[in-house]
């Protein structure tokens, strides 16, 4: 297999290991990578923010060469992926973008190739029977937590490989190496991307829920398939563990480090000493794991992940009732309690919600009763299902604690 690899302005600075390790598993698996000739930026992330034509124009260009060339293309770096799909689904789609960007770009160019990522090449061009049959030092031992961040997997009509919400390539992939992934709940989460730098408290805020959850559902490190994903956690890991008083000492590896070391390569070949929360040790120190792993072990991972996606979901409802417009109650359609006023239903509703918290019963109270509508959504959900009320509840008066600056339980 050949095909044009498109190494983006990342894996030629700051992921350079990233490079390394492609690289070495291209040579494995026996997959031709000839760079592409005069290559230009993709254009993530101001293109696509700024000005529409360049933002197809910039990767259009690169596709183009390789298409010439009669070539599909390998984007290991998820941004320059995700940006060289875009463009390949509006060219192929819409003639008229197809001419816009042939005269930016003063190419032909058809979109008759496509563009792979690096779990797709893995997964999905090679196999995974295929890479299990290349390890000579399987990963047994080792619990990883696969993280996508949000730009492999989405927008399904771009990308449409995996599942995006619920992708498995990534830890398909790793079992083939020995190792047993953990179930978690940010799998596809945002990382905080560049807010880690202009908006520092919303971006390590987002690096923070990821390692969190990460070391709370059992992992010892973290895989990831993105450049800018794997430096803010890696990288800004020590930052994060300041900020919020916290020690995580997760290493952060690429997924092409972990197969090439798998199929016998060091460590230091494939770069994983460059990183910041040191990497070596813990790969080259795997304790003992038996072959199967207890039942117990795996429901008490289905319950985590089942828990971790009801709050999810919870929040997100939450955040749904915050959003409704003010309205009064109307007598008519509430319960009996909200028609003798909107305080006095509030305070029977949160005592109903919280019969063992007065704190958080007090604060719902206040927050249900300045809004008919959230009164009336949240005496529907509490006949409707308990447990999802006191979840969406929660999370009502953890913003609002918030809100006022207090501090939060649980944080």
């Amino acid at each position: 297999m050949k095909l044009a690899y498109y190494p983006g302005c990342s894996l030629d600075a700051t992921a350079v290991e990233y490079s390394l390790s492609t690289q070495r598993v291209a040579a494995m698996l026996g997959v031709e990578l000839t760079e592409l000739e005069d290559w230009n930026c993709c254009g993530a992330t101001s293109a696509h923010s700024t000005d529409q034509l360049l933002s197809l124009a910039l990767p259009a260009r690169n596709l183009a060469i390789a298409e010439q060339e009669g070539l599909d293309v390998l984007a290991p770096c998820a941004a320059c992926y995700n940006r060289f799909r875009a463009a390949e689904h509006r060219v192929r789609h819409d003639a008229a973008t197809r001419q816009r960007v042939q005269q930016a770009i003063g190419m032909d160019y058809r979109a008759e190739n496509e563009t792979l990522s690096i779990l797709e090449l893995l997964a999905g061009k090679i196999g995974i029977e295929a890479i299990a049959g290349k390890v000579t030092r399987p990963l047994k031992g080792m619990r990883p937590a696969c993280y996508y961040g949000c730009l492999l997997v989405r927008p399904v009509e771009h990308t449409g490989f995996d599942d995006a919400e619920y992708p498995q390539s990534m830890e398909n992939i790793m079992r083939a190496l020995g190792a047993r992934p953990v179930e978690w709940s940010h799998q596809v989460e945002c990382c905080g991307a560049s807010l880690v730098t202009s908006r520092p408290e919303i971006g390590l805020r987002m690096t923070y829920e990821i390692l969190r959850n990460a070391r709370a559902a059992g992992a010892d490190s973290l895989v990831t398939a993105c450049p800018l994903c794997q430096m803010n956690l890696d990288m800004r890991q020590a930052q994060v563990e300041k900020a919020f008083g916290i020690e995580l000492k997760l290493p952060v590896y690429y997924v092409t480090e972990l197969l090439a070391f798998a199929c016998g390569d060091t460590p230091q070949q494939v770069g994983m000493h460059r990183h910041f929360v040191e990497a070596v040790y813990l790969i080259t120190h795997l304790p003992e794991e038996p072959e199967e792993e207890p039942a117990e072990t795996k429901k008490k991972a289905a319950a985590a992940r089942k828990h971790a996606l009801a709050e999810k979901e919870a929040d997100e409802e939450a955040a749904a009732v915050e959003a409704a417009p003010p309205q009064p109650p109307e007598p008519a359609d509430c319960h009996a309690e909200e028609a003798a006023g909107p305080a006095k239903a509030a305070a029977k509703l949160a005592a109903k919600v919280f019969p063992e918290d007065a704190d958080s019963a007090t604060v719902l109270t206040y927050v249900l009763s300045r809004d008919g509508e959230k009164l009336k959504k949240m005496a529907q959900l509490l006949a409707q299902d308990k447990e999802k009320a006191l979840k969406v509840a929660e999370a009502m008066v953890k913003k609002e604690a918030k809100a006022r600056g207090e501090e939060v339980t649980g944080e």
